[in-house]
């Protein structure tokens, strides 16, 4: 145990001892990273907000930061500190959401750091990266939700709040034009074909008008091949609803609600309509990306949003026995980026090389598993492959988990102990 953390995160892990009494082993794994982001990655700042860096690169994600933290919402219901940690790291990704909504990492100041020098139509020292990700809109909104829902709060809602929520309608509204509309470019120079946009920076050609949001990058910060990106889309339609409900019901502002009401419609009926496909072994199942020409792409990815994830993010699908063909497709080695191996199997990403799954993935699928076993069973692949680090890695070996990347990252450690608290009865209410 350690001492040093709050009242209400030790209660918690009192509840894991609990239930792995006879499994010291997966309990300190669990205390080492439910401990990981408070005790490394977070830093209150002066104005009130909370920063939190990824882990090994020393930037804020929108997504990630929402992730690594999501396992402290439990604690957040009965702890004003932990509560007052989240509301500012909320407050601060609506700021930088506002400050540009087309960028996916952050810098903790206005100092100039990124990954690398980038051609892109809005350049600021606040910015380490500017991939455009549908989900790194999404995650913001979601989190705010998720914060008010386990602790009543609503003070997170404030003007900047409703600024953001204008300005993710905004930029999803442009980007269903993408070729027409959309301001936004990108080109990275020397490097791999994934880090960088085609047609000078504009993406690969997608049909316009047909009601799915353009997506530049994936939530691996990989280019997408097709611009229609159906798990971002679908995460899209879900957020499109939380803000429906956070007007309607905390900001008394219909015109609000029924602007995001009627976006979520559209993405969804064009999800249902265009993005399901018939594999000849599988049935119908959803694609990954599509172009809006007919072109498409089968396969699932480690990173969240995902097809894996339909049901951990809460997409409402119109017809069930697509959502579990396409499960089963994508835990299936028709999936291209499944692999089994001596070790482990799972799925892994085309931003890490042949071979490698990922602790996110694994976790994910445990997440969506309706059987205790088949939870365990994934808790106990991912206790074992470790590599005797006592922390989750982003991609390894399936055959030799000693061979990793990532030696520190944060929301794999997170994934894991949204596990571990799920097997235990421990659920964030939505």
């Amino acid at each position: 145990m350690k001492e040093n953390l709050p009242e209400s995160l030790q209660k918690l892990i009192h509840k894991v001892e609990e239930t792995f009494h006879d499994d010291p082993d997966m309990v300190n794994l669990f205390i080492n990273c439910f401990s990981n982001t408070l005790d490394t990655t977070v830093k209150k700042m002066d104005d009130g907000t909370t920063h939190v860096i990824t882990g090994d690169i020393p930037a804020m994600w929108l997504r990630d930061s929402v992730a690594q933290v999501r396992p402290y919402l439990v604690a957040a219901a009965e702890d004003q500190e932990i509560s007052d940690l989240l509301a500012g790291l909320s407050r601060r990704q609506f700021m930088f959401v506002n400050h540009d909504p087309y960028a996916n990492a952050f810098n903790q100041e206005d100092n100039g750091l990124c990954w690398t020098e980038d051609e892109t139509d809005h350049n600021s020292g606040w910015l380490w990266e500017r991939k455009y990700e549908i989900d790194s809109l999404c995650y913001p909104v979601q989190f705010a939700y998720l914060l008010w829902k386990n602790t009543g709060r609503t003070d997170h809602f404030d003007e900047n709040f409703v600024k953001g929520l204008h300005t993710i309608l905004k930029v999803f509204k442009t980007e269903q034009c993408h070729e027409e509309k959309s301001p936004y470019y990108f080109r990275r120079k020397g490097c791999y074909y994934t880090d960088t946009l085609s047609r000078d920076g504009k993406g690969a050609l997608v049909k316009s008008g047909i009601g799915l949001t353009w997506s530049g990058f994936r939530p691996s910060d990989d280019a997408c091949i097709y611009g229609y990106l159906i798990p971002s889309n679908m995460f899209a339609t879900v957020i499109l609803g939380y803000m429906e409900t956070i007007a309607r019901e905390v900001l008394n502002d219909d015109l609000l609600a029924a602007e995001a009401a009627e976006l979520k419609e559209e993405i969804h009926n064009a999800i249902e309509t265009l993005a399901i496909v018939n594999n000849y072994y599988y049935g119908k199942v959803y694609a990954y990306e599509i172009d809006g020409f007919g072109q498409y792409m089968l396969m699932d990815d480690a990173n969240v949003p995902s097809l894996l994830a339909m049901d951990y993010l809460g997409y409402e699908a119109n017809d069930r026995e697509v959502v579990e063909n396409t499960r089963k497709f994508i835990l299936s080695c028709a999936n291209p980026y499944y692999y089994e191996g001596k070790c482990a199997k799972g799925i892994g990403s085309q931003h890490t090389q042949p071979g490698y799954i990922w602790h996110i993935a694994l976790a994910l699928q445990g997440l969506t598993s309706k059987k205790q076993e088949e939870k365990l069973s994934i808790l106990q692949m991912m206790k074992a492959t470790d590599a005797g680090k006592g922390m989750m890695h982003e991609g390894f070996d399936v055959n030799d988990p000693t061979k990793y990347t990532r030696e520190w990252f944060s929301w794999a450690n997170a994934m894991f102990c949204e596990l571990v608290l799920d097997y235990c009865g421990i659920r964030v209410a939505k």
